[in-house]
């Protein structure tokens, strides 16, 4: 199956090289100079992945990314020549999937795109005859056909990351899911800042949920853990 990935970035030398180093790989890659240019492109005519500059003349990445983010789930790794904590948070916070700061290795970049991609075919799930096309937990449900999520019958917005988590982490409600599982299963691989990643997108589920009956514990030193407010509060009162 053939991968689309638009790249916006207003640094031709620099557009070139990923555009290059991705083609390699077999993907079918579009340039863009400006965010604008490509989010015209991608309302008429999506993708399967978009690589997308922060800095550039017109609108900024955050900008164009808040636009796709109204209209799809697509995956989007953000660029930036700044490597500062509000950059990062903002990015994350706005919907993006990825993250990556210049100067950079395009090897190691197409290493990303490519755990991106697995990423997304482990959320359309594996699916094998008589797997579960719904997934529940208290007052979440899941459909794993459309990938929504809803908290007592109301929709629940998510980016591609936290309904990845989300569903893994309702997938093994029995149990304790330790931090490096996580990173490994869906963002595949695991470096200082994926774990910040990994911290990240459970802080902003978190808050997503908490009208819920579910609770994202912290198991320190391990990982994360699903609990029913309204049992834990019935097992406390014994």
């Amino acid at each position: 199956m053939d991968r689309f990935i638009y790249i916006a970035d207003d640094d031709d030398n620099i557009r070139n090289l990923i555009k290059t180093f991705l083609e390699r790989e077999g993907y079918i890659v579009y340039g863009f100079p400006t965010g604008d240019d490509l989010l015209k492109k991608f309302i008429t005519d999506p993708c399967d992945l978009i690589i997308l500059d922060v800095m550039m003349p017109g609108r900024d990445g955050f900008f164009i990314l808040s636009e796709i983010r109204k209209i799809s789930n697509v995956p989007i790794i953000m660029l930036t020549a700044r490597d500062s904590d509000a950059d990062y948070i903002e990015g994350l916070n706005l919907g993006s999937d990825d993250y990556f700061t210049k100067p950079f290795s395009p090897i190691k970049l197409v290493t990303k795109v490519k755990s991106v991609f697995r990423r997304q075919e482990n959320i359309a799930g594996n699916s094998h005859p008589g797997d579960e096309k719904e997934l529940s937990f208290a007052d979440i449900n899941i459909n794993r056909k459309t990938k929504s999520a809803t908290i007592k019958d109301k929709d629940l917005p998510l980016t591609p990351n936290e309904y990845a988590l989300l569903t893994y982490l309702i997938t093994n409600k029995d149990r304790a899911v330790p931090r490096t599982e996580l990173l490994d299963k869906i963002w595949g691989y695991e470096t200082e800042i994926e774990t910040r990643v990994a911290d990240d997108t459970v802080k902003r589920l978190r808050k997503k949920i908490s009208s819920s009956d579910v609770k994202i514990t912290t198991v320190w030193g391990y990982g994360f853990r699903l609990i029913n407010k309204k049992e834990d509060d019935r097992d406390d009162e014994k």
